[in-house]
């Protein structure tokens, strides 16, 4: 056979290009231990190499995995340590390069230690062929409808596996540094790990990850799936053994029954009936000065929490004291709230917007003359707003007097100012006194498209948009004079006194502001009052104390009440606690995604 091949290389060189040419099926070229080999072109095969498998010879059909025979996969060695053999010619194109579901699944479950065998001892042996006709297993095979159906051919170019046997026992596994790992699923229709899982990285074995029960918390919270499609996922995992044996499926159902048992739900309202004894079951000490309360409410629900006094106070979690969804903003509901949750007990600071502080304090809502809690600032008188800035103090809450309407729920020395809402007043005036059809009014409206045009005309944005706008390089090169000043001072104001960092000149920065702002023609509304004659009650830090942890709540309890069909109950309320426990928590150090920061 071989005299014949080295005549027909001598042939071939003889013949000319066009000669070479039609005869692609017969070329040989010489390799370098002397022996010739066919010049080969997978193209040129009815089926093509890469769709059988190397170790079996079976056809690979598309809905099955295939795995890479690297040797740097766990594959190759378990290969070699079960024929003791090597796996060859792989930089060739007349052999696969892959590996069926079958064997790899065989050849792993053994080099694990696991009771799977091949069946036989010695793989398909490849080795060069020498035409098309005959000897090339690619163009021999004859493929049916099914693997059992088929006829794979045993030829020079490809040996036949041969079975166990007495003279071939099965191999010992001999491999001391391969790990074990949970078995890979035989259930039908289930998937297998990739060759990606199987290989070895910086000399540790990459093995199939099976999540546990804190992943698949992890991954049911990311997710927002309510309690049956969580089960629903969880089952479909199980049933597929892709999940760790410690998982339960049921364990969506009781995982807030720990902290629920703190709440009850009373006169529409969900409240914690035992305020010192959930701090004693999170672990955390109840000291009232180092915690305040925000109570706001949105279009759907009415919300009272206890935001933490530390300036990195995502370290505490934001705890949910009580929340209402048939209970609107009113000073009804307010005091109702504060009697459920016995505020007279602890007496912490609060913090909300003004109309929630009207609330506290009992006045008159809507636009009213005297809508100051602090002075008897009078709204209408326009002329004096930004002449007069000691207005008279308010002495007493007389019932029927200078739109007083209520007895008040809470101390006015409790009250803190909310510099979010003051921020967003500011900006609200200054956009209002803006020409609506300047340049810079269009650069708003281009950089907000999702904003409605009637938003923008009232100036009403969020926190995240005014940082937008603050960062904005483009923005201050379109306003004039006048407009330029006011801006300048509003971002010293926002960076100088409305956050964490308090400028020394602070004083001379909001008196600076109130000028730019007369100047330019804004109107003076009751949140540029507070700043313009209340300097003296805001805390020295307004970082820490502000409303905007309060104002993220919203987002962050949105998918807890989607979870629970926006029905405010006992159980949301522990299950939202639970959450909060492990986004707080040093061990869990996943975050949730995609939340809204102000």
């Amino acid at each position: 056979m071989e005299e014949q091949q080295v005549a027909a290389a001598e042939q071939i060189v003889d013949h000319t290009s066009e000669n070479v040419a039609s005869s692609v099926n017969q070329k040989l070229r010489p390799v370098d231990n002397g022996k010739p080999e066919m010049l080969w072109r997978s193209d040129d095969c009815n089926h093509h190499p890469d769709d059988f498998c190397y170790i079996c010879g079976y056809f690979i059909t598309r809905t099955t995995t295939k795995h890479t025979l690297r040797k740097d996969t766990k594959l190759y060695e378990a290969y070699k340590q079960y024929f003791n053999i090597e796996v060859e010619h792989q930089d060739k194109q007349w052999v696969p390069h892959y590996a069926c579901h079958n064997c790899t699944r065989r050849l792993h479950g053994w080099y694990q230690g696991e009771n799977r065998l091949m069946e036989f001892a010695v793989p398909r042996i490849w080795h060069s062929p020498s035409n098309h006709q005959t000897d090339c297993y690619f163009c021999v095979v004859n493929l049916a409808s099914g693997q059992k159906k088929s006829t794979y051919p045993d030829i020079p170019s490809s040996r036949a596996p041969i079975p166990h046997s007495a003279e071939r026992p099965i191999p010992q596994r001999t491999c001391e540094t391969a790990v074990s790992t949970t078995t890979i699923s035989t259930v039908s229709g289930s998937s297998v790990p990739s060759s990606e899982s199987l290989q070895l990285q910086g000399g540790v074995l990459n093995i199939p990850h099976y999540p546990n029960q804190t992943e698949i918390n992890d991954l049911i919270r990311d997710l927002a799936l309510p309690k049956n499609k969580s089960e629903l996922l969880l089952s479909r995992l199980k049933q597929w053994s892709l999940l760790d044996e410690s998982v339960r499926i049921t364990s969506q159902r009781t995982r807030d029954e720990e902290f629920s048992s703190y709440y009850t739900s009373e006169d529409g309202i969900c409240f914690c009936r035992d305020i010192e004894g959930l701090f004693s079951e999170i672990g955390i000490p109840l000291i009232v000065r180092d915690w305040r309360l925000f109570i706001d409410g949105s279009s759907k629900s009415l919300k009272v929490v206890l935001l933490h006094n530390r300036v990195k106070s995502e370290q505490y979690p934001s705890l949910p004291i009580a929340h209402s969804i048939l209970l609107k903003e009113s000073y009804a509901t307010t005091k109702l709230l504060f009697n459920k949750i016995q505020y007279e007990k602890f007496g912490w600071e609060v913090i909300g917007d003004f109309k929630m502080i009207g609330f506290l304090i009992g006045l008159q809502g809507g636009y009213t003359k005297f809508p100051c809690f602090l002075c008897l600032w009078d709204s209408r008188d326009t002329e004096n707003h930004y002449k007069i800035k000691n207005w008279e103090i308010r002495a007493q809450y007389k019932i029927g007097e200078k739109n007083v309407k209520n007895d008040p729920v809470v101390n006015m020395e409790k009250i803190l100012m909310p510099p979010l809402h003051i921020k967003l007043g500011l900006i609200k005036q200054f956009v209002k006194a803006l020409n609506k059809d300047s340049e810079s009014f269009k650069f708003i409206t281009k950089l907000f498209p999702k904003l409605s045009e009637a938003k923008i005309t009232a100036g009403v944005f969020t926190g995240p948009q005014v940082k937008k706008l603050i960062k904005s390089e483009s923005f201050p090169k379109l306003l004039n004079e006048k407009e330029k000043a006011a801006w300048k001072s509003f971002r010293d104001i926002v960076q100088g006194f409305l956050g964490n960092n308090r400028d020394p000149r602070y004083e001379a920065i909001v008196h600076e502001l109130m000028k730019n702002f007369e100047t330019m023609g804004c109107r003076m509304s009751l949140k540029v009052h507070i700043l313009h004659s209340h300097l003296d009650k805001f805390k020295e830090n307004m970082g820490v104390y502000s409303e905007e942890q309060g104002e993220r709540f919203h987002q962050d309890i949105k998918h807890m009440e989607q979870r629970y069909q926006c029905q405010a109950t006992s159980k949301m309320m522990g299950d939202y606690v639970w959450s909060l426990m492990r986004d707080t928590t040093t061990e869990y150090t996943r975050q949730p995604i995609s939340k809204l920061h102000f």
